[in-house]
């Protein structure tokens, strides 16, 4: 069928009812060093040869996370996935229907949803929880928005902890942005979470705190969920490694009434930037008010046991404005993964992981707070923790990584350039003695 374009007609008709001048008056909000000047610099035509060389010698810059001594963390954590995951994930029953419009058909990818629902139920100490998300972040500004559904408009405030990830609170700024709601942001630094009772009033829907925070410590959240409640708030729980949820006292257990984070560390790889899956959790009562799909089991007309969508109309991805979320499907194969490398771990699996992680970060901080010029800056963490240093983070991080160490994650990085001195770094199980002796002598040489 011939392509038939807009005509001029046809777009100024668009551009009126929008309420612009001009296609450029769309893009207002992208800074003008972000746009293309030009046309992008590429040759006009290659043979296909020629195209997959130039391609795979651009791949070989590239380094894995496994080939070398890796101790990044700030969001995105390395962990060993069992082959067992990869294989599951493949087989064309769950890698073709990745997204089930006729849901009720695919009896094998519901159920596995449910098992997921419950996975992280459990995990978080909530009622209920969704079949996933896109990722952490917009989990989190997905919560916002919930909360601030459930207040009605009538508490316009959205308080967020100065130990939220900048990413999250980033993306949380941009969706409330666009929907009345007010965000008051604190600036980042340790130790300052708790600082965040004094700021809730009457005209609070939520406060939004992460534990463990993008510093690495843990937060107790009880005294906060306290407050929080008292003004009739919410209290929305935030993590960014799942893991640390096997070491610690959940969320649910510490009065938080929405939990949601990063379910990547669990099955999914770091893949050189995604794709990554949210988790969503809640209270019971919460449950209408929850974006996302949820998963239901019932009985069939024969008494057999099936599992069904449920909470969500067929209609709620098309209801604009009136849809409570702007998700319009989940991350149905991240989850899957996230499902299989949990049951293959088990309760008692998914303890002695954590337990080997909050060993090897010991380990790793006991080594650093030994090398002049750096100091651990945390009383509590879980496998990640700041160090301070006598020099710029990033300039310390590119010497070690002309070394083939993969030290850690500078927080001006995250943070748009704030604390140039603090470096975050992460110890999972999968870093080795070896790696952290190189670690050591890298980061001395260094500073």
């Amino acid at each position: 069928m011939r392509y038939l374009p807009l005509n001029q007609n046809d777009r100024a008709a668009m551009l009126d009812v929008i309420g612009v001048k001009s296609i450029d008056d769309l893009f207002h909000n992208v800074p003008e060093s972000a746009r293309l000047s030009g046309l992008v610099d590429l040759p006009k035509h290659q043979s296909e040869a020629a195209v997959e060389q130039h391609m795979s010698r651009l791949s070989a810059k590239s380094v894995s996370a496994g080939s070398v001594p890796f101790f990044c963390g700030a969001g995105a954590y390395r962990h060993h996935i069992p082959a067992t995951v990869d294989h599951l994930i493949q087989r064309s029953e769950f890698l073709t229907a990745y997204t089930p419009y006729q849901p009720e058909i695919s009896q094998g990818t519901l159920q596995a949803l449910f098992e997921f629902q419950t996975q992280v139920a459990l995990l978080t100490g909530m009622e209920v929880a969704n079949a996933s998300m896109y990722d952490g972040s917009t989990a989190c500004a997905e919560a916002v928005v919930m909360a601030h559904r459930v207040a009605r408009g009538k508490k316009p405030v959205a308080i967020l902890a100065p130990g939220l990830h900048p990413h999250y609170a980033a993306a949380t700024q941009t969706l409330a942005s666009t929907l009345s709601i007010k965000v008051a942001e604190t600036t980042p630094q340790m130790g300052t979470d708790a600082d965040v009772i004094d700021m809730i009033t009457d005209e609070t829907s939520c406060v939004v705190v992460q534990s463990p925070n993008v510093f690495g410590e843990i937060v107790d959240l009880a005294p906060i969920a306290a407050k929080a409640h008292a003004h009739k708030a919410l209290l929305i729980a935030v993590f960014t490694e799942p893991v640390a949820l096997a070491a610690i006292k959940s969320p649910g257990e510490q009065g938080a009434d929405i939990v949601v984070g990063e379910g990547q560390g669990l099955g999914v790889g770091l893949n050189f930037g995604g794709p990554h899956v949210g988790l969503f959790a809640c209270t019971k009562k919460l449950v209408r008010q929850m974006p996302g799909r949820v998963c239901g089991e019932t009985v069939d007309a024969n008494g057999e046991r099936g599992f069904v969508l449920t909470l969500s109309t067929r209609e709620q991805h098309i209801r604009r404005e009136k849809a409570t979320s702007n998700i319009c499907t989940n991350s149905g194969l991240c989850c899957l993964a996230f499902t299989i490398h949990m049951s293959l771990l088990g309760d008692a699996g998914l303890k002695q992981l954590a337990a080997l992680n909050h060993e090897n970060a010991c380990q790793m901080a006991d080594i650093i707070d030994g090398i002049e010029g750096a100091e651990v800056l945390n009383d509590t963490f879980f496998n990640e923790f700041t160090v301070k240093l006598n020099k710029p983070a990033a300039d310390v991080v590119q010497t070690l990584a002309d070394k083939g160490i993969l030290g850690g994650v500078p927080f001006s990085r995250i943070s748009g350039g704030q604390h140039e001195d603090l470096l975050l770094v992460c110890a999972t199980e999968t870093a080795s003695d070896a790696d952290m002796q190189a670690f050591e002598i890298a980061l001395k040489e260094a500073l």
